[in-house]
C-alpha cells in the first residue's frame, strides 16, 4: 500500500508541477565590471519578462536571473552588444526543478513512514503538514507552547502563530518576534523558522538560556496561498495570489507595508514581481504581520525575517541609503550572527543596511517592524542560496538549517545581554 502511495504521489507531484514547468527557461549569472553595466542590469530588472533573483549592489558578486525561451536570444544578444560577461548555469530549469520536486515527494514519504512528527529536516514540507507540527507541539508541551490561528489568507488558510516560553508562569517577557516565508519561492525560509522552533521546544534543554527572560513567537509562513502555489502550481512564483487585476495576481508581500510604501523599489505594474499592492497593507497576510508587530510594541525586541537567498543579513533602511540614528545597536547584533556561521562554518554573511548591501525597495516589514512598532533591532536574514538559488536540494536542508540557527542564536543572545 504504502509503494501504491507513494508513486500515486510522486505522479501527482510532477502532473503539478505541469502548470507551469519552466521548459527551456535559462539561469544566468551575469558579471557587471562596472557601473554602467550594473545600471543596464537595473534597467533591464524592470522588464517583467526577465526574473531577476538578485541584484547584489557589489561589482564582485554575479547578477542571477531566469529567462523564457522566447527572450533568450535576444537578452544575449544585448548582453553581448554591451560586452557584459555572463554565463549560463541551467540550460532547463523546468528539468531541473521538476527532478527536485521527484526527490522532494519521496523524501516527504519517507519523513511521514519513519518520523513521529509532521515535518522532518529532510524534505520540504506543504503549509497543513507545517501546521500540523505547530499543533503537536502544543499538545506535547502544554506549559511551554502555546499556537494560535491568527488570522486567515486570502484563501482562507489558518496563519498560525507559536508561542515559545519556558513555563514558568510569567507574563510580560521581552519578546523576539521571528516570521518567513513571506516570497512563496523561499522554501529553504520556513525550513529555518521551523527549526528555530524545533530547538526551543524539542531541544530546550540545550537552550534554555534563550527562554529565561524571553518569549519568542514566530510566524513559519506568513504567505501560505503563495507556498502552495510554489508546491502545485508555479515553482518559482514570489507574491500572494489575492487578484489584482482580470490579468494578474498577487502582490508583494514586502513591498506592502505602510513606511515610505511605494517611494522606491517597488512597481505599480500589477503584473510585477515587486509589485507594491493597491495600497498599503492591502493583503490580509501583510495586515496579519502588521497587528502581531503592533501587539507586541514594548516588549518586542528583536524582529527578525527569515528569506532566500544571498548570505545577508540586512537592517534599515531598505527605502533609503541614509542609516538611522541608532544603526549601530542593528549593525551590532547582526555582526554578532555573521561571526558565529564564519567560527562554526566558514560561511561569510555580509551584514549592512539593506539600500547599502543591495538597492532601495520601500515597504518592507524589517523598516514597519523599527519605524513604526519600534522594535529596537531589526534584520532580514537572507539564507544561502542552493542550487540555482531558490531551489536548494533535499540534502542541502539540514546543513542550511543547522548554520542559519548558529547566526540567530547569536544575534539573540546579543539582543537578550543588551536589552
Amino acid at each position: 500500500m504504502f509503494v501504491k502511495t507513494c508513486l500515486l504521489l510522486l505522479v501527482c507531484g510532477v502532473a503539478a508541477l505541469s502548470a507551469q514547468s519552466y521548459d527551456g527557461y535559462k539561469i544566468y549569472d551575469i558579471y557587471a565590471r562596472n557601473n554602467f553595466e550594473k545600471q543596464l542590469l537595473l534597467r533591464l530588472a524592470n522588464n517583467v519578462d526577465y526574473d531577476f533573483f538578485d541584484m547584489p549592489r557589489a561589482l564582485d558578486v554575479a547578477t542571477r536571473v531566469m529567462v523564457q525561451p522566447k527572450d533568450q536570444e535576444s537578452f544575449e544578444e544585448l548582453l553581448r552588444r554591451f560586452a557584459v560577461n555572463f554565463m549560463v548555469i541551467d540550460n532547463n530549469v523546468g528539468n531541473t526543478l521538476q527532478q527536485q520536486q521527484l526527490e522532494n515527494q519521496r523524501q516527504r514519504l519517507m519523513a511521514q513512514r519513519d518520523t513521529k512528527r509532521s515535518i522532518s529536516f529532510t524534505a520540504f514540507h506543504r503549509h497543513d503538514e507545517i501546521n500540523a507540527y505547530l499543533d503537536e507541539l502544543a499538545k506535547a508541551y502544554p506549559s511551554r507552547v502555546t499556537v494560535k490561528t491568527a488570522g486567515k489568507s486570502y484563501e482562507n488558510r489558518d496563519l498560525k502563530t507559536i508561542t515559545i516560553s519556558n513555563g514558568d508562569g510569567k507574563s510580560g517577557k521581552n519578546v523576539i518576534f521571528l516570521d518567513a516565508g513571506i516570497h512563496a519561492r523561499e522554501w529553504i525560509a520556513p525550513a529555518g523558522a521551523l527549526y528555530v522552533i524545533y530547538q526551543l521546544v524539542e531541544n530546550f534543554v540545550a537552550n534554555a538560556d534563550l527562554l529565561k527572560n524571553y518569549d519568542w513567537v514566530i510566524l513559519p509562513v506568513v504567505n501560505p496561498d503563495g507556498y502552495e502555489y510554489t508546491h502545485t502550481s508555479s515553482r518559482m512564483w514570489r507574491k500572494t495570489r489575492k487578484p489584482v487585476s482580470s490579468a494578474c495576481s498577487g502582490t508583494d508581500g514586502n513591498r506592502n507595508f505602510d513606511f515610505h510604501w511605494g517611494e522606491v523599489g517597488a512597481s505599480s505594474f500589477s503584473c510585477a514581481d515587486t509589485y507594491k499592492g493597491t495600497t498599503a497593507f492591502s493583503e490580509p497576510e501583510t495586515q496579519l504581520v502588521r497587528d502581531l508587530l503592533l501587539s507586541l510594541q514594548g516588549r518586542g525586541k528583536f524582529y527578525l525575517t527569515l528569506h532566500s537567498y544571498g548570505n545577508y543579513l540586512l537592517y534599515p533602511w531598505g527605502w533609503t541609503s541614509d542609516l538611522p540614528a541608532d544603526w549601530r545597536a542593528h549593525d551590532e547584533v547582526a555582526q554578532a550572527g555573521a561571526a558565529a556561521i564564519k567560527a562554526s562554518t566558514g560561511t561569510k554573511y555580509t551584514v549592512g543596511s539593506s539600500t547599502n548591501v543591495l538597492y532601495a525597495a520601500a515597504g518592507g516589514s524589517d523598516d514597519y517592524a523599527f519605524g513604526v512598532a519600534k522594535f529596537p533591532v531589526s534584520v532580514t536574514m537572507e539564507l544561502p542560496a542552493g542550487g540555482t538559488g531558490f531551489d536548494p536540494s533535499t540534502d542541502q536542508i539540514l546543513p542550511f538549517v543547522t548554520e542559519t540557527w548558529t547566526g540567530i542564536r547569536a544575534m539573540a543572545e546579543k539582543v537578550i545581554q543588551k536589552y
